[in-house]
């Protein structure tokens, strides 16, 4: 696959709150032509273009990793200002109302309504490739082949989205579903916020793309 050009290079931090793979994220994104830092400096991450949030292991576990190094602070700011902010895997997953983890619910950033619960399926965890139903018209998958495949590892996900727009001079947020015994969402375009349950940093050259596209919107 050949990526197509993000333009000029941007500034992007990934945020090290102790819970995801920073250095792969790292490298993916400056593969893409990022300039990127690794860091849980609060004015740093507040003033780069484009921040990414990446996270693995439990969801209780992630937010407490988070709010320590003022996280949840910085992604609803960045919010508010419009500024760009992308999270994966968990780093999605802790965006959403609530997460239920062997029965415990632990609040998450409440951007978007919906709970994270065990994935409905015979095998868990969902460990490896996959396709994806993006909707039309989505920039992060814009470039790539509906067969396309990405690399998930995860046992639990979104698999109810009930967030409306009730004002119509407001875009709906576009959702990507994929299927694991049942469906969940798999990544949502919502303005300046966007998010994948799979890992586009272990997803080769689609993953490269989708980041590429990400990058391109900053």
């Amino acid at each position: 696959m050949e990526l197509t050009s993000a333009g000029s290079s941007k500034k992007v931090v990934v945020l090290d709150y102790g819970f995801g793979n920073v250095r792969s994220a790292e490298r993916a994104l400056a593969r893409v032509g990022a300039d990127v830092e690794i860091t849980r400096d609060y004015d740093t991450a507040m003033n780069a273009d484009g921040l990414l949030v990446p996270g693995v292991g439990a969801f209780a576990a992630c937010m407490r990793g988070l709010r320590s190094v003022r996280g949840d602070w910085l992604v609803g700011r960045r919010l508010s200002g419009g500024r760009p902010v992308m999270g994966i895997c968990v780093g999605m997953q802790i965006l959403f109302a609530q997460g239920i983890e062997h029965g415990v619910e632990t609040e998450g950033l409440d951007e978007w309504p919906g709970t994270v619960e065990p994935l409905k399926a015979d095998v868990v965890p969902h460990m490896g490739w996959n396709t994806v139903e993006a909707p039309e018209g989505s920039g992060l998958f814009r470039g790539l082949a509906p067969d396309e495949r990405y690399y998930f590892v995860h046992s639990y996900a979104v698999q109810d989205w009930t967030l409306e727009v009730a004002n119509p001079a407001m875009r709906a947020p576009k959702v990507t579903w994929a299927t694991h015994g049942s469906p969940f969402v798999a990544a949502v375009e919502n303005g300046a916020l966007w998010a994948t349950q799979f890992h586009p940093e272990k997803s080769g050259d689609a993953g490269a793309q989708l980041l590429k596209n990400w990058i391109g919107t900053l």
